[in-house]
C-alpha cells in the first residue's frame, strides 16, 4: 500500500465506475452471467472497445438493461495485455481462486467442494471474461440474445449461469440482502488511519474501489503506468502518484462462487433435531442464521444504535444493530452465520471513554473487555455483496417432504473488494471456515461449513447455542448444506480502463 497525499480529489468519477459497485440492480430483477473465452483477439478487442457498459451515474428511471464486464487474469493475457501490467495486479488475483492446495484449504474448497468437482473455474475452465447482464422483467431474453450476437465473433461461451427472482428471499427461505456496508461516496471519512471506538456501517471507498484511500488511510497497490506509454493517456491519473496513469482507479476485484444449497437436507436435519416441533425447528434455523426468517436480527433492533456517525444517513431498520448487548451469544449464537460474516465490532474492546481507560484497553490490561473482543475489527474485512439466487424456490412443506425438483437451487455469490486476501479470503478462512472463531471450538459456519476435520484433526461439525440459565445447547454432526460448484477471481475495471484494455497491445501481440 502507498501513503495518501495531502491533497485528494473531493469527487468520485461516477461515469467511470461500473454501476454494479454502486447499485445492486434490484429493479432489474432478471439476470444472467455469461462465462466467456476469447477466441479471436482482434474481434474481442473491437467489441470491448464499444460495449454498452452501464456506469454508476444515477439514471431516472433506472435502465431496463445493464451490462457489466470483468476479466480473469487469463483473460487479460488472452487479450494480449503486457506481462508487466498483468503482474502489477494483486498476487491473489494473479494466482487465481483454485491455484494451490493451501488456498483451497483456507477457502474450504476441500471434500465435496474440491475444485476437481467444479462445473466451471477449475483448470482450463477458468473463463476469460465475465459478462453480467441485468434486465427489467421480460427484457432479459432479448438483451442476452443481442449481446451474444454482438460479441459472437470474438468470444465463445463456456456457460450461462441463470438466475431466479425469489423476491428477496434466499433458497433456504430467509430474507436476504439486508446487511451491506454503506460506501462513503461523498468522501467525508478522514484520509488517515484512526481508531474507531464504535462500529460504523460507513466504509471508505478504497475498501471497494481501487485508487482511493482505504480504512488504513492508504492506497491499495495496483497497476500504475507511465502516462507516455502507448494508450495510457486515456487513463485517469493516480491520486497518490499524480505522475502516473492509474489503470486500477474506479475498478474493483470481483469474487464469484456458485453455491448449491441442499434445501431439503437443511430443513429435514433441523426437523429431526426438533423432533417434529414446528416452532423449535424454526428457532434452530434462525439461531444458525442469526436472523428470523423475515430478516429481523435476533439481538433486537432497539438494543443499540450502530454509531452516531451513521445517523446522518438513515440505515435500513433490519441492519441497525450491533452484538454489544449480547456478548455471550445468548440471543444470537456466537457462531451464527450473520455474526461470523459481519461481527460488527470496533477497533478496541468496548468500555467507558477517557484517555486512561482507553490506554488500558489498548495495552490489553482490561481482561473483561478483551474477553468480549476476540474477533478482529470488522471494518478491515468487509465485503460488498452482489449475489443472485438461482434454481427453483422450494417451500418448507416441499423440503420436509423431500419433494424432488428438476433443477438445483442456490446462490451465485458475488462480492466486490479492493483486497482479495484481506477481505474475501480472510472472511472465508478465519470467520467462515475457522473452527475457533470468537473463542468457539469444533465449529465452522453452520450454513457454509464443509464439516471435514482440520489438518490437526479438529472437528468442524458442531454448533452451540448458549443458554441463559445453564450449559449451552450443542448440536453435533451437522451435515454439509452448501456445496461449491465453481468460482473465479475477476477484475472489474473502470470504464476508461476497460477501453484501454481493449486497445493497448503488448509487443508480443503486435
Amino acid at each position: 500500500m502507498t501513503a495518501p497525499q495531502t491533497q485528494v480529489a473531493a469527487s468520485v468519477e461516477l461515469g467511470d465506475v461500473q454501476g454494479l459497485v454502486r447499485f445492486g440492480y434490484k429493479h432489474q430483477t432478471q439476470a444472467s452471467f455469461l462465462l466467456m473465452r476469447i477466441r479471436d483477439r482482434e474481434a474481442a478487442r473491437a467489441w470491448l472497445g464499444a460495449a454498452p457498459v452501464t456506469s454508476a451515474m444515477a439514471i431516472a428511471p433506472p435502465p431496463e438493461t445493464v451490462l457489466q464486464i470483468a476479466f480473469s487474469v487469463s483473460g487479460l493475457r488472452a487479450l494480449g495485455i503486457a506481462a508487466d501490467i498483468v503482474d502489477s495486479f494483486s498476487p491473489e488475483f494473479i494466482a487465481g481462486m483454485n491455484s494451490d492446495a493451501s488456498r483451497a484449504r483456507r477457502l474450504g474448497d476441500v471434500g465435496a467442494n474440491d475444485s476437481s468437482r467444479w462445473q466451471w473455474g477449475a483448470a482450463d475452465d477458468v473463463p476469460h471474461v465475465l459478462l453480467m447482464l441485468y434486465a427489467a422483467p421480460g427484457r432479459l431474453e432479448d438483451w442476452q440474445r443481442a449481446i451474444e450476437s454482438q460479441c459472437n465473433a470474438g468470444f465463445e461461451r463456456i456457460a450461462c449461469l441463470t438466475t431466479s427472482d425469489m423476491d428477496g428471499v434466499e433458497p433456504f427461505g430467509f430474507v436476504d440482502g439486508i446487511s451491506q456496508p454503506e460506501l462513503d461516496w461523498p468522501r467525508h471519512r478522514p484520509v488517515r488511519d484512526q481508531d474507531m471506538l464504535a462500529y460504523t456501517n460507513i466504509a471508505c471507498l478504497g475498501e471497494f474501489l481501487l485508487g482511493y484511500p482505504n480504512e488504513y488511510g492508504l492506497y491499495t497497490e495496483r497497476p500504475l503506468l507511465d502516462p507516455e506509454r502507448d494508450g495510457a493517456a486515456m487513463l485517469p491519473r493516480a491520486e497518490d502518484a499524480p505522475q502516473k496513469a492509474d489503470l486500477g482507479r474506479n475498478g474493483s476485484y470481483l469474487v464469484m462462487r456458485q453455491l448449491r444449497q441442499d434445501i431439503a437436507g437443511f430443513w429435514q436435519f433441523l426437523d429431526g433435531q426438533a423432533k417434529g416441533d414446528d416452532g423449535l425447528r424454526e428457532r434452530l434455523a434462525e439461531a444458525m442464521v442469526g436472523r428470523t426468517l423475515r430478516g429481523t436480527p435476533l439481538v433486537g433492533q432497539a438494543d443499540e444504535a450502530i454509531a452516531v456517525a451513521d445517523t446522518a444517513s438513515p440505515q435500513p431498520d433490519l441492519n441497525a444493530f450491533t452484538f454489544r448487548s449480547d456478548p455471550q451469544g445468548v440471543r444470537c449464537p456466537l457462531g451464527a452465520h450473520v455474526r461470523r460474516t459481519n461481527p460488527r465490532n470496533a477497533d478496541l474492546p468496548p468500555g467507558v471513554t477517557g484517555i486512561v481507560t482507553r490506554l488500558v484497553r489498548m495495552l490489553g490490561f482490561d481482561a473483561e473487555a478483551l474477553a468480549q473482543d476476540r474477533v478482529a475489527s470488522t471494518r478491515f474485512h468487509r465485503l460488498l455483496r452482489r449475489g443472485r439466487e438461482y434454481g427453483v424456490q422450494v417451500s418448507l412443506p416441499q423440503a420436509l417432504a423431500g419433494t424432488s425438483v428438476d433443477a438445483d437451487s442456490g446462490l451465485h455469490f458475488i462480492c466486490l473488494c479492493a483486497n482479495i486476501a484481506r477481505q474475501f479470503e480472510f472472511v472465508q478462512s478465519a470467520w467462515i471456515a475457522g473452527t475457533r472463531f470468537d473463542g468457539l471450538t469444533d465449529e465452522s459456519d453452520p450454513l457454509l461449513g464443509h464439516r471435514l476435520p482440520g489438518p490437526d484433526g479438529t472437528r468442524s461439525d458442531g454448533f452451540s447455542m448458549p443458554q441463559p440459565d445453564g450449559p449451552a445447547r450443542r448440536i453435533e454432526g451437522l451435515p454439509q448444506f452448501v456445496t461449491t460448484l465453481g468460482g473465479a477471481y475477476f477484475f472489474l475495471p473502470g470504464i476508461r480502463a476497460l477501453r484501454y484494455l481493449a486497445t493497448v497491445r503488448s509487443e508480443e501481440s503486435t
